[in-house]
């Protein structure tokens, strides 16, 4: 079972799928983001742009997740900002032609919200170092609210861990409580942002 987390940049996606892993006993976090980042750094700084536009990296992504989810016995997790029609029905759509169980969810906000996480996560310094997350918010949020990139989670009112808990039941996959209160979840979020969040692009 593959569950995929989309949504725009400061939605949640990563931590949310960390929640996930850490609640899902045998569950795998598979980020493609990594494959399109090693792709950059080997590219000359004037050839460097959306590394989703390369179509090694989308063949890539779905090569490796179609070896995982053959090979590996439980649930894998991939948290990924995936906004491009083509470009879903080419990851998404191959991994559902080829007979994998693909649970996709796209965690939505309003523009205010996803603007005060970024800041928050960043202790300030985004979005105004990249301000081209707020340039394409509405746009990412429109597209994403589209009935192909279904189900949908609102999360403006949600804790990471209630967001863990929604995506679980629409999946059917059983998750193990939440523990402690909301000091430690604070502190859990914060870690995986220090350990899994581009800072820079």
């Amino acid at each position: 079972m593959l569950i995929w987390i989309n949504g725009p940049f400061g939605v949640g996606k990563t931590a949310t799928a960390f929640e996930l892993n850490r609640r899902l006993p045998g569950s795998a976090v598979c980020n493609p983001e990594h494959v399109g980042y090693g792709m950059r750094r080997m590219l000359p700084a004037p050839l460097r742009g959306n590394f989703q536009d390369i179509p090694a990296w989308r063949h890539a992504v779905t090569e490796l997740l179609a070896r995982t989810l053959t090979a590996y016995d439980g649930p894998v997790i991939a948290p990924m900002t995936l906004v491009n029609e083509d470009y879903y029905r080419e990851i998404i759509g191959t991994l559902r032609t080829d007979g994998f169980e693909v649970h996709h969810f796209a965690l939505l906000a309003r523009p205010a919200t996803v603007a005060r996480r970024l800041r928050a996560r960043s202790l300030g310094l985004e979005p105004r170092r990249q301000r081209w997350e707020l340039d394409h918010l509405s746009e990412w949020l429109d597209v994403l609210g589209r009935p192909e990139f279904a189900h949908h989670v609102h999360t403006d009112d949600k804790t990471v861990r209630e967001v863990a808990d929604i995506i679980a039941d629409l999946a059917q996959v059983p998750i193990e409580p939440s523990t402690g209160g909301p000091l430690k979840a604070w502190m859990r979020r914060y870690a995986t942002t220090v350990r899994h969040v581009r800072w820079m692009m």
